[in-house]
């Protein structure tokens, strides 16, 4: 299903969203929110596209070309470490890249790879080249099981340098990119808490209701005011601004989950099938945050001097 949706998108240009910083970066995380809504998994898998696309452009790469799904693998454990040969724009990538979302699904990918010199570059990557070779999955989770993540393994592949060494995390788009994942957390978190719209009726069941609703429109009110600021200030790294956005949104996550479950009880995690789905994928897809270390660094920069 998810996989259907996204194919179906890129397809009808639904994906060609307004790039962050242009003046309508509202517009822009307003789409991915109603995309998550519908559907999380396809929400976090359009998510990695648009973000490649704008990746693309701010950097400089190559152009994303009609009918081609990109997604961005750039997580680096220390277990897994991709290293490229670097000549002039041109590269070739070796090793074992972790965390890939849509591994078998997409036809590009942005990936992170170890330079010579310890440093970090961003290489754009046509997922069809010989040496490209998705490992078999090892998810166990219920949750976005249809992201099709998994790692994947680069045996001497062509490889496009996107961007200076250490350009794809300085860059001004780093944070809005960021911002862009905390509007899927809203969108799912609405999905979530749809039944409890629909069923409130007891006093315990509107409290919870009220409490859902007004985390959902703070991670509304919070997007609009960092989407206005990144269009007045582009060029200026937006980490304050995105760290507080993703901190309200994984707020309205929690809310929406925890008070949607105590208010209905066990019935619709058991008897709606969708309801469930959306809940398993957006507990998994939440933990992009790194919890309680966001919220450290949120408060270093609060904090900072003006």
């Amino acid at each position: 299903m998810s996989v259907g949706l996204v194919k179906r998108w890129l397809a009808a240009g639904e994906l060609d969203l307004p790039l962050p910083g242009r003046g309508e970066t509202r517009q822009r995380w307003r789409r991915l929110a109603a995309m998550a809504e519908e559907d999380v998994t396809a929400g976090r898998l359009a998510e990695a596209h648009v973000d490649a696309v704008a990746i693309l452009t701010e950097l400089r790469g190559p152009h994303s070309e009609p009918g081609q799904w990109w997604g961005v693998w750039a997580a680096e454990p220390p277990d897994a470490v991709v290293s490229a040969t670097v000549d002039g724009d041109r590269a070739r990538l070796d090793g074992v890249k972790a965390w890939c979302s849509g591994a078998g699904l997409c036809s590009h990918a942005l990936v992170t790879a170890r330079l010579a010199d310890g440093g970090r570059g961003l290489f754009a990557v046509d997922l069809g080249a010989p040496g490209v070779h998705p490992l078999p999955s090892t998810w166990q989770a219920a949750g976005m099981a249809e992201s099709d993540t998994r790692s994947v393994r680069f045996d001497d592949v062509p490889a496009v340098a996107v961007g200076r060494p250490g350009e794809y995390l300085s860059r001004p788009g780093f944070w809005q990119g960021g911002a862009g994942v905390a509007a899927c957390w809203l969108g799912g978190a609405r999905a979530v808490a749809r039944p409890l719209y629909r069923r409130a009726a007891d006093p315990h069941a509107l409290a919870h209701l009220g409490a859902v609703d007004a985390a959902l429109a703070a991670a509304e009110a919070t997007l609009d005011v960092t989407a206005d600021a990144v269009d007045a200030d582009p060029e200026t790294p937006a980490e304050l601004w995105a760290r507080r956005a993703r901190a309200v949104a994984e707020t309205a996550v929690e809310e929406a989950i925890g008070r949607t479950a105590r208010a209905l009880g066990p019935a619709p995690l058991c008897l709606d099938v969708e309801h469930a789905r959306r809940v398993a994928d957006l507990t998994v897809y939440v933990r992009q945050s790194h919890a309680e270390r966001d919220l450290e660094r949120l408060g270093q920069l609060a904090g900072a001097p003006a």
